[in-house]
């Protein structure tokens, strides 16, 4: 009797364990399967793969260089993101972020999601990118991190902002930097926003957007500047610290125009020469490859119809009798895009339905999204 209670239990414990491992193997969170679709004719899948991965880079990646190595089927790139250089914190939010994707219509219908899309959830949802660069939820905890330089640096002349901006900023100590631009009433001196600037140790810039009492905003209030989102920080900035554009004024308490421009040039010339010794991640020598990461979330986010035939899997004819009615534009940036319709207005006409997405990847969104909350 005693050795068939052992033998039974013997038996319960290898089931269980087999049970475990299955549910262990059953999902691969770590694993995404993303699809590129064509959205112009000079578009490729080699420059998709450069395109996703910028994107990786500026949430944090340090070993993007490991895409070019991962599986390719057709047009399908297999993702690990623990082969990435990611933290683990960043790991777990990115995890969190593939179960919602596989868990949805778009990935039963095609074993995979469309690469734009998972590129405009990086870094078009602001809450995303915060989570991933792990930005502080108080600016406080941020500022201690830093001991800030005895000099202010004055911006009346701003190309995105009407309002003054205080500039203020610590030393640069290896890839270890802060800047504040404090947006000011050019009358009062008020302190109306507080946007940040610091390095990653991937060598790229992090944003950060705080209310006047130090809480983090997921975008610039349009009363304040014209900044945005963190996307648009990316965009403006090209991984760089940005010089002054335009002549500025000087002031008593001020660094002149020329001694903040030449601190300005003497920082971005440093970390330029930080992230040359970076081997592992995007090429810094190549930093317009950027676009390709920008034409990655524009294609998805302002879709042609012929983009929307190959993602869907319907005709050009079929595509088009669908869109009968619904406006198109051209791009500002990319006219060579063609007329493109707003992914907002036409996403309900998808065969499979998807995981939203924040409704702007760079502005004020109508719909913000955050799946990687716990």
């Amino acid at each position: 009797m005693l050795k068939f209670h052992r033998k039974y239990i013997l038996i319960v414990s290898l089931l269980m364990l087999v049970s475990c491992l299955k549910d262990k193997t059953a999902r691969q969170d770590y694993i995404i399967h993303l699809k590129w679709n064509q959205s112009y004719a000079e578009d490729s899948f080699e420059k998709a793969v450069v395109g996703l991965s910028w994107a990786f880079s500026h949430v944090g990646a340090i070993k993007t260089n490991q895409l070019y190595d991962m599986p390719v089927a057709g047009h399908v790139l297999t993702v690990n993101i623990q082969q990435l250089g990611f933290s683990a914190t960043a790991e777990g939010h990115l995890e969190r972020l593939n179960r919602v994707l596989v868990d949805s219509e778009e990935f039963a219908t095609n074993a995979s999601i469309d690469m734009g899309r998972y590129v405009a959830l990086l870094i078009g949802a602001s809450e995303h990118y915060y989570a991933l660069t792990e930005m502080p939820l108080k600016f406080t905890d941020l500022l201690n991190e830093y001991e800030l330089l005895p000099v202010l640096g004055l911006v009346d002349n701003s190309a995105i902002s009407e309002k003054n901006r205080i500039l203020k900023l610590s030393n640069q100590t290896g890839l270890k930097q802060f800047f504040i631009m404090e947006e000011t009433d050019p009358e009062t001196g008020e302190i109306l926003e507080i946007e940040t600037v610091d390095l990653m140790s991937n060598g790229q810039p992090r944003f950060g957007i705080f209310d006047v009492s130090g809480n983090r905003l997921n975008v610039a209030t349009a009363e304040s500047s014209e900044a945005g989102k963190p996307a648009k920080c990316m965009w403006c900035h090209e991984s760089g610290i940005q010089p002054l554009i335009s002549l500025q004024s000087t002031e008593v308490g001020y660094m002149t125009y020329f001694q903040t421009r030449d601190t300005l040039f003497h920082f971005r010339y440093a970390l330029q020469a930080k992230q040359q010794e970076i081997t592992t991640g995007v090429d810094y020598d190549q930093v317009t490859e950027h676009i390709e990461m920008e034409l990655l979330y524009i294609g998805f986010m302002e879709p042609s119809a012929e983009r929307l035939s190959r993602e869907w899997n319907i005709s050009l004819t079929g595509v088009n009798k669908l869109l009968e009615g619904y406006p198109t534009h051209e791009q500002e940036e990319f006219p060579f895009l063609g007329e493109l319709y707003d992914r907002a207005m036409i996403e309900d006409l998808a065969p499979y339905q998807s995981v939203q997405v924040s409704s702007s990847v760079r502005e004020k969104s109508d719909v913000e999204v955050n799946y990687m909350e716990p």
